[in-house]
Protein backbone atom coordinates (compact mmCIF):
# COMPACT_ATOMS: atom_id res chain seq x y z
CA UNK A 1 0.00 0.00 0.00
CA UNK A 2 1.25 3.41 -1.11
CA UNK A 3 2.46 5.66 1.82
CA UNK A 4 3.03 9.01 -0.20
CA UNK A 5 -0.22 10.81 -1.61
CA UNK A 6 -1.01 11.65 -5.12
CA UNK A 7 0.17 14.96 -4.71
CA UNK A 8 3.73 13.83 -3.76
CA UNK A 9 3.85 11.27 -6.43
CA UNK A 10 3.34 13.83 -8.79
CA UNK A 11 5.55 15.82 -7.44
CA UNK A 12 8.64 13.18 -7.57
CA UNK A 13 7.69 12.11 -11.07
CA UNK A 14 8.07 15.75 -12.50
CA UNK A 15 10.86 16.89 -10.57
CA UNK A 16 12.45 13.32 -12.38
CA UNK A 17 10.92 14.81 -15.77
CA UNK A 18 12.81 18.21 -15.62
CA UNK A 19 16.34 16.44 -14.46
CA UNK A 20 15.85 14.65 -18.06
CA UNK A 21 15.21 17.81 -19.73
CA UNK A 22 17.64 19.88 -18.00
CA UNK A 23 20.08 17.30 -18.22
CA UNK A 24 20.70 17.41 -14.37
CA UNK A 25 20.99 15.17 -11.89
CA UNK A 26 18.97 15.47 -8.84
CA UNK A 27 19.35 13.92 -5.28
CA UNK A 28 17.63 10.43 -4.82
CA UNK A 29 13.59 10.99 -3.48
CA UNK A 30 13.81 8.62 -1.07
CA UNK A 31 15.97 11.81 1.01
CA UNK A 32 12.75 13.82 0.17
CA UNK A 33 10.30 10.41 0.77
CA UNK A 34 12.50 8.52 3.09
CA UNK A 35 9.14 6.65 3.94
CA UNK A 36 8.29 5.49 0.18
CA UNK A 37 7.67 2.30 -0.70
CA UNK A 38 7.87 0.13 -3.50
CA UNK A 39 4.37 0.91 -4.73
CA UNK A 40 5.11 4.27 -4.27
CA UNK A 41 8.18 4.11 -6.49
CA UNK A 42 6.40 2.37 -9.00
CA UNK A 43 3.24 4.45 -9.01
CA UNK A 44 5.71 7.65 -9.51
CA UNK A 45 7.73 5.48 -12.07
CA UNK A 46 3.79 4.85 -13.96
CA UNK A 47 3.07 8.96 -13.48
CA UNK A 48 6.78 9.64 -15.15
CA UNK A 49 5.38 7.42 -17.93
CA UNK A 50 2.22 8.68 -18.11
CA UNK A 51 3.96 12.27 -18.60
CA UNK A 52 6.42 11.34 -21.51
CA UNK A 53 3.83 9.37 -23.40
CA UNK A 54 1.46 12.27 -23.35
CA UNK A 55 4.30 14.55 -24.94
CA UNK A 56 4.09 11.98 -27.78
CA UNK A 57 6.11 9.31 -26.72
CA UNK A 58 5.11 6.25 -26.38
CA UNK A 59 5.11 2.64 -24.96
CA UNK A 60 7.36 -0.05 -26.82
CA UNK A 61 7.59 -2.33 -24.31
CA UNK A 62 9.37 -3.18 -21.02
CA UNK A 63 12.81 -3.87 -19.27
CA UNK A 64 13.73 -6.41 -16.83
CA UNK A 65 16.13 -5.16 -14.09
CA UNK A 66 18.06 -6.78 -11.04
CA UNK A 67 18.07 -10.58 -12.37
CA UNK A 68 21.35 -11.61 -10.95
CA UNK A 69 21.91 -11.98 -7.50
CA UNK A 70 25.29 -9.82 -7.27
CA UNK A 71 22.78 -7.17 -8.74
CA UNK A 72 20.17 -8.01 -5.90
CA UNK A 73 22.92 -8.31 -3.10
CA UNK A 74 23.90 -4.87 -4.29
CA UNK A 75 20.54 -3.36 -4.38
CA UNK A 76 19.91 -4.44 -0.96
CA UNK A 77 16.59 -6.31 -2.88
CA UNK A 78 15.45 -10.32 -3.28
CA UNK A 79 13.64 -9.52 -6.44
CA UNK A 80 13.83 -7.91 -9.93
CA UNK A 81 12.33 -4.96 -11.01
CA UNK A 82 11.06 -3.40 -14.49
CA UNK A 83 10.98 -0.27 -16.33
CA UNK A 84 9.27 1.03 -19.53
CA UNK A 85 11.05 1.27 -22.89
CA UNK A 86 9.41 4.01 -24.87
CA UNK A 87 9.67 5.14 -28.22
CA UNK A 88 12.46 7.56 -28.10
CA UNK A 89 14.84 5.32 -26.21
CA UNK A 90 15.12 3.16 -29.70
CA UNK A 91 18.97 3.20 -31.13
CA UNK A 92 19.41 1.07 -34.04
CA UNK A 93 22.82 -0.59 -34.31
CA UNK A 94 26.06 1.95 -35.13
CA UNK A 95 24.09 4.48 -34.01
CA UNK A 96 26.13 7.47 -32.69
CA UNK A 97 24.38 8.55 -29.86
CA UNK A 98 25.17 11.72 -28.09
CA UNK A 99 26.40 11.31 -24.58
CA UNK A 100 25.45 14.56 -22.97
CA UNK A 101 21.56 13.49 -23.16
CA UNK A 102 21.84 11.15 -20.91
CA UNK A 103 23.02 11.75 -16.98
CA UNK A 104 25.60 9.21 -16.00
CA UNK A 105 25.19 6.93 -18.82
CA UNK A 106 26.65 3.28 -18.78
CA UNK A 107 26.02 0.43 -20.92
CA UNK A 108 24.60 -3.38 -20.68
CA UNK A 109 24.11 -6.45 -22.47
CA UNK A 110 21.15 -8.23 -22.90
CA UNK A 111 19.11 -10.37 -25.52
CA UNK A 112 15.18 -8.70 -26.24
CA UNK A 113 12.11 -10.67 -26.98
CA UNK A 114 9.21 -9.24 -29.39
CA UNK A 115 6.15 -10.77 -28.67
CA UNK A 116 3.83 -12.17 -31.87
CA UNK A 117 1.42 -13.17 -29.14
CA UNK A 118 -0.42 -11.82 -26.19
CA UNK A 119 0.85 -12.89 -22.81
CA UNK A 120 -0.75 -12.65 -19.38
CA UNK A 121 -0.94 -14.69 -16.67
CA UNK A 122 0.50 -15.09 -13.54
CA UNK A 123 0.83 -19.19 -14.13
CA UNK A 124 3.54 -18.88 -16.57
CA UNK A 125 6.51 -20.70 -17.36
CA UNK A 126 9.44 -20.59 -20.43
CA UNK A 127 7.16 -22.74 -22.91
CA UNK A 128 4.53 -20.20 -23.00
CA UNK A 129 7.43 -17.05 -23.79
CA UNK A 130 8.89 -19.03 -26.32
CA UNK A 131 6.16 -19.76 -27.81
CA UNK A 132 4.63 -16.75 -27.18
CA UNK A 133 7.90 -14.72 -29.06
CA UNK A 134 8.73 -13.68 -32.61
CA UNK A 135 11.76 -13.74 -32.43
CA UNK A 136 14.72 -13.01 -29.89
CA UNK A 137 17.76 -10.03 -30.94
CA UNK A 138 20.81 -8.87 -29.17
CA UNK A 139 20.36 -5.68 -27.29
CA UNK A 140 22.33 -3.17 -25.18
CA UNK A 141 21.08 -1.46 -22.21
CA UNK A 142 21.61 2.21 -21.81
CA UNK A 143 21.16 3.04 -18.25
CA UNK A 144 20.97 6.43 -16.74
CA UNK A 145 20.35 7.99 -13.40
CA UNK A 146 18.31 10.63 -13.24
CA UNK A 147 18.92 11.15 -9.63
CA UNK A 148 22.50 10.61 -7.97
CA UNK A 149 23.70 7.52 -7.40
CA UNK A 150 25.66 9.11 -4.40
CA UNK A 151 23.93 12.69 -3.18
CA UNK A 152 27.55 14.72 -3.83
CA UNK A 153 26.37 17.10 -0.95
CA UNK A 154 25.14 14.96 1.64
CA UNK A 155 27.44 11.72 0.84
CA UNK A 156 23.96 9.41 0.58
CA UNK A 157 22.91 6.59 -1.81
CA UNK A 158 20.29 5.86 -3.60
CA UNK A 159 18.28 3.02 -2.62
CA UNK A 160 16.31 0.86 -4.85
CA UNK A 161 13.15 2.65 -4.30
CA UNK A 162 14.86 5.82 -6.20
CA UNK A 163 16.06 3.00 -8.96
CA UNK A 164 12.84 1.83 -9.87
CA UNK A 165 10.85 5.57 -9.93
CA UNK A 166 13.64 6.40 -12.07
CA UNK A 167 12.34 4.15 -14.73
CA UNK A 168 14.59 1.46 -13.09
CA UNK A 169 17.63 3.31 -14.96
CA UNK A 170 16.50 2.87 -18.14
CA UNK A 171 17.49 5.56 -20.97
CA UNK A 172 18.25 3.29 -24.00
CA UNK A 173 17.89 0.40 -26.08
CA UNK A 174 20.44 -0.14 -28.56
CA UNK A 175 19.20 -3.18 -31.12
CA UNK A 176 21.02 -5.74 -33.20
CA UNK A 177 20.27 -6.37 -37.01
CA UNK A 178 20.09 -10.18 -36.92
CA UNK A 179 17.16 -11.71 -35.35
CA UNK A 180 16.64 -15.41 -33.92
CA UNK A 181 13.68 -17.86 -33.81
CA UNK A 182 13.92 -18.65 -29.87
CA UNK A 183 14.16 -22.44 -30.43
CA UNK A 184 17.03 -22.07 -32.81
CA UNK A 185 19.38 -21.10 -30.21
CA UNK A 186 20.34 -22.16 -26.92
CA UNK A 187 19.25 -19.11 -24.92
CA UNK A 188 21.13 -20.28 -21.83
CA UNK A 189 24.50 -20.40 -23.53
CA UNK A 190 24.03 -17.64 -25.65
CA UNK A 191 26.57 -14.74 -24.81
CA UNK A 192 28.10 -11.70 -25.00
CA UNK A 193 31.96 -10.36 -24.80
CA UNK A 194 31.67 -6.20 -24.19
CA UNK A 195 34.68 -4.17 -25.64
CA UNK A 196 35.46 -0.09 -24.24
CA UNK A 197 37.45 1.23 -27.04
CA UNK A 198 38.70 -2.44 -27.64
CA UNK A 199 39.10 -3.56 -24.56
CA UNK A 200 37.32 -6.07 -22.95
CA UNK A 201 35.30 -5.00 -19.89
CA UNK A 202 32.88 -7.45 -19.36
CA UNK A 203 31.80 -11.28 -20.51
CA UNK A 204 28.74 -13.08 -19.52
CA UNK A 205 26.20 -15.73 -20.23
CA UNK A 206 22.43 -15.59 -20.66
CA UNK A 207 21.61 -18.26 -17.83
CA UNK A 208 22.52 -15.53 -15.21
CA UNK A 209 19.40 -14.23 -16.16
CA UNK A 210 17.60 -16.30 -13.48
CA UNK A 211 18.83 -19.16 -15.07
CA UNK A 212 17.32 -18.53 -18.70
CA UNK A 213 16.36 -15.34 -20.05
CA UNK A 214 13.01 -15.94 -21.01
CA UNK A 215 12.25 -16.35 -16.74
CA UNK A 216 12.80 -12.42 -16.83
CA UNK A 217 10.03 -12.33 -19.36
CA UNK A 218 8.00 -14.63 -17.20
CA UNK A 219 8.45 -12.57 -14.27
CA UNK A 220 7.24 -9.30 -16.11
CA UNK A 221 4.01 -11.05 -17.05
CA UNK A 222 3.43 -12.20 -13.77
CA UNK A 223 4.26 -9.21 -12.26
CA UNK A 224 1.39 -7.31 -14.35
CA UNK A 225 -0.96 -10.00 -14.51
CA UNK A 226 -2.40 -8.96 -10.63
CA UNK A 227 -3.43 -5.69 -12.70
CA UNK A 228 -4.96 -6.71 -15.80
CA UNK A 229 -2.28 -5.88 -18.29
CA UNK A 230 -0.66 -8.27 -20.30
CA UNK A 231 2.26 -7.91 -22.50
CA UNK A 232 1.26 -7.39 -26.17
CA UNK A 233 2.28 -8.75 -30.01
CA UNK A 234 5.10 -6.30 -31.39
CA UNK A 235 6.02 -5.31 -27.80
CA UNK A 236 10.13 -5.33 -27.41
CA UNK A 237 11.29 -7.01 -24.01
CA UNK A 238 14.48 -6.27 -22.26
CA UNK A 239 14.84 -10.17 -20.68
CA UNK A 240 17.81 -8.82 -18.26
CA UNK A 241 21.54 -7.56 -18.31
CA UNK A 242 23.95 -10.44 -18.03
CA UNK A 243 27.00 -8.68 -17.26
CA UNK A 244 27.94 -5.53 -15.01
CA UNK A 245 27.16 -1.91 -16.24
CA UNK A 246 30.41 -0.47 -17.67
CA UNK A 247 30.33 3.60 -17.50
CA UNK A 248 30.46 5.09 -21.05
CA UNK A 249 32.35 8.57 -21.55
CA UNK A 250 32.54 11.14 -24.60
CA UNK A 251 34.16 8.98 -27.36
CA UNK A 252 33.90 5.85 -26.20
CA UNK A 253 33.55 3.48 -28.84
CA UNK A 254 31.52 0.05 -27.73
CA UNK A 255 31.16 -3.15 -29.05
CA UNK A 256 28.93 -6.50 -27.78
CA UNK A 257 30.54 -9.58 -29.77
CA UNK A 258 27.62 -12.35 -29.52
CA UNK A 259 29.36 -14.76 -31.64
CA UNK A 260 27.07 -16.45 -34.10
CA UNK A 261 24.16 -13.76 -33.04
CA UNK A 262 25.79 -11.31 -34.20
CA UNK A 263 27.46 -8.15 -32.71
CA UNK A 264 26.42 -4.61 -31.51
CA UNK A 265 28.35 -1.07 -32.01
CA UNK A 266 27.63 2.37 -30.76
CA UNK A 267 29.46 5.81 -30.62
CA UNK A 268 29.66 8.12 -27.52
CA UNK A 269 29.87 11.52 -28.96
Amino acid sequence: MSTLSQEQIATAAEALYQAERARRQIAPLTQSYPDMDMDDAYAVQSAWVQRKAANGDPVIGYKIGLTSRVMQRAMKIDTPDFGVLLESMWFDNNSRIPHGDFTDPRIEVELAFVLKERLFGDNLGIEDVLNATDYVVPALELIAARSYRVDPETGYTRTVMDTIADNAANAGIIVGEQRFKPRDIDLRWSGGILYRNGVIEETGLAAAVLDHPANGICWIAKRFAPHGIALEPGQILLSGSFTAPIIVQPGDDIHADYGPLGDIRCQFT
